[in-house]
């Protein structure tokens, strides 16, 4: 597995389709941008069966240095998650190991705080 840049992307988009690759970066910087701009609207971002972009607030914590085993606060922010769509999630699944049945794809969970209600 490798890193794929923006510039990979563009540079595939450009070769896939007629358009001139000055115009897809254009259009591909243009789509980040908004995306990066309604997040921070605190909007909701959802593509049918790719995924959902929303922006979650994540409560302040008391947490410890690894290294000096020192107890530290960690403010509140504001964080972007994402939710795989179904096609996405399908895409991603190996037909080979999942046996004709519809597997889902396992992420790391992370212990979980106390459910707070913050309000903006």
């Amino acid at each position: 597995m490798g890193t794929i840049t923006k510039k990979d992307l563009i540079d595939r988009i450009a070769d896939r389709t007629t358009i001139k690759r000055p115009t897809v970066k254009t259009v591909v910087q243009e789509f980040l941008d908004q995306v990066i701009t309604e997040l921070k609207k605190g909007n909701r971002l959802e593509f049918r069966d790719f995924g959902v972009f929303e922006v979650k607030q994540r409560a302040a914590r008391s947490a410890q240095n690894p290294k000096t085993l020192e107890r530290v606060d960690v403010p509140a922010k504001r964080t972007v998650k994402f939710k795989v769509g179904r096609l996405m999630r399908e895409s991603l699944e190996d037909p080979a190991t999942r046996g004709g049945k519809s597997a889902q794809v396992v992420v790391p969970a992370k212990p979980r705080l106390a459910a707070t209600k913050v309000e903006a």
